[in-house]
Formats: C-alpha cells, sequence, structure tokens
C-alpha cells in the first residue's frame, strides 16, 4: 500500500518537473530570425515576460539603439521611456495541453498598442511569437533563434 502512495507520489512530481522544464525552455536571449531585435524571456511571478535587448538602429529614425524613446506611446508620460530594457511582452503562461505559451500582451512600439499575444517552440527550435487582435488568425507572427551570450555580444 505505501509503495503505490510512493509511486503515485514520484509520477506526479516526474510529471510536474517534466511539464515545468518544457515551460522554461522559453527562457533565454533570442534573436529574430531577420536580425531586427534580440529580447530577453524570463519568468517572473509564474509569468513569463520578455525585454529588449537590442535592435537594428538602421531602421526606422536612425537614431542610435540607446537614444530611442517609446514616442508612440498613446501616454504622453511614457514617451520618454528608453525601448533598450523596455518590457515588450507579459502575462504569457505555458499551457502543457498545447504545449504553448497563451494569454499573454505584447506591446509594439512602432504603432504604441498592445496586442494579446501566443508562443510556441517548433521541432528545430525556432520561437514562434504571435501577435493579434482577438482572434489568432488577425495578426502577426514573428520568429527568434535562442543565442548565447557570446552570439549577443557580436550583434
Amino acid at each position: 500500500m505505501i509503495g503505490r502512495y510512493f509511486l503515485l507520489l514520484f509520477c506526479f512530481c516526474f510529471l510536474n518537473f517534466s511539464a515545468q522544464s518544457k515551460a522554461d525552455n522559453v527562457i533565454g536571449n533570442w534573436l529574430a530570425t531577420d536580425n531586427s531585435v534580440a529580447v530577453e524571456v524570463y519568468k517572473l511571478k509564474g509569468e513569463y515576460r520578455a525585454k529588449v535587448l537590442w535592435f537594428d538602429d538602421t531602421k526606422g529614425s536612425g537614431k542610435p539603439m540607446h537614444l530611442r524613446c517609446d514616442t508612440e506611446n498613446p501616454d504622453p508620460k511614457m514617451r520618454s521611456r528608453k525601448i533598450i530594457g523596455m518590457e515588450i511582452l507579459e502575462g504569457l503562461k505555458y499551457n502543457p495541453a498545447y504545449q504553448s505559451w497563451e494569454n499573454g500582451r505584447i506591446y509594439d512600439a512602432t504603432c504604441g498598442k498592445y496586442w494579446d499575444s501566443s508562443a510556441s517552440l517548433t521541432q528545430d527550435g525556432t520561437l514562434k511569437v504571435r501577435g493579434y487582435w482577438k482572434y489568432k488568425w488577425i495578426g502577426k507572427s514573428m520568429s527568434f533563434k535562442k543565442i548565447n551570450n557570446t552570439t549577443f555580444t557580436k550583434l
């Protein structure tokens, strides 16, 4: 009888750990496949978030990235915040049934709007992030490849 309880407890802990480790596969530094932006995905209070680490400053206004601010934000108080280090993704939670991260919000600094978001990992390790309006088929996706700190410093 005790052996069954031990086995049940072991299976529960193992399955919970396995789901948790899969959920955390999204944590790290990611570079967009078009080399336009690099982000850091991290976990805070049970949700996955992302912030901008780097972006291609040859696009847009041409200002150096360390001088660029969130000028399109609808809130005038937020227009002076720097793009570098800005949190752009919040609220993602891992859904083990679909092996994806759901119910997040992503901020698009080019237009100053928040969108619903989701993310998933492909078999080759590409992170697909989708920003959408109400329905997933009304939106835009970006793909990212995981990078290490050595790769990141070469950008």
